[in-house]
C-alpha cells in the first residue's frame, strides 16, 4: 500500500454495534511531563546495532517531547559530543554513563540508576 493511501485509524476499522459512538483520539493532547523527582530514568551503554560502537542511552522519560529534547540537548552540551533523541530515548555517543547518572542527579532527577552491564 502506498503511503498516500495509508489512513491514520490507530487500528479502529468500525464496529457494528448501532449504539456505538466512537470518541476518537486526541492528537493534540500531549503526555504531561513528569516532576524530575518522580521520573525513573535508567542510563545504559549500548553497543548493539552500532558496529561495536558506544553509546550511552537513557531510557523511562515520561512527559512531552520537547522536555524531552531540551534534557537531551542539555546532556549532550555537558558531555560535549553528539547524539539524538528519538523513539522516547536520549542516546549520547561514548562511553559517559557515570557522568550522564552525576548529571542528572544534580538535576534533581532522584530516581535516576545505572543499568545494565
Amino acid at each position: 500500500m502506498s503511503k498516500k493511501n495509508k489512513k491514520n485509524n490507530k487500528g479502529f476499522f468500525f464496529s457494528t454495534d448501532p449504539d456505538f459512538e466512537f470518541t476518537g483520539y486526541d492528537e493534540d493532547q500531549e503526555e504531561e511531563t513528569l516532576a524530575p523527582q518522580q521520573q525513573k530514568l535508567r542510563v545504559f551503554i549500548d553497543r548493539k546495532k552500532r558496529k561495536g560502537k558506544e553509546v550511552t542511552l537513557i531510557t523511562g522519560f515520561v512527559g512531552d517531547g520537547d522536555d524531552l529534547k531540551d534534557l537531551g540537548k542539555f546532556l549532550k552540551s555537558k558531555c560535549g559530543v553528539g547524539g539524538s533523541v528519538k523513539d522516547g530515548e536520549i542516546l549520547i555517543q561514548g562511553n559517559h554513563r557515570d557522568k550522564v547518572v552525576d548529571l542528572l542527579l544534580g538535576e534533581g532527577y532522584s530516581q535516576t540508576k545505572k543499568a545494565g552491564g
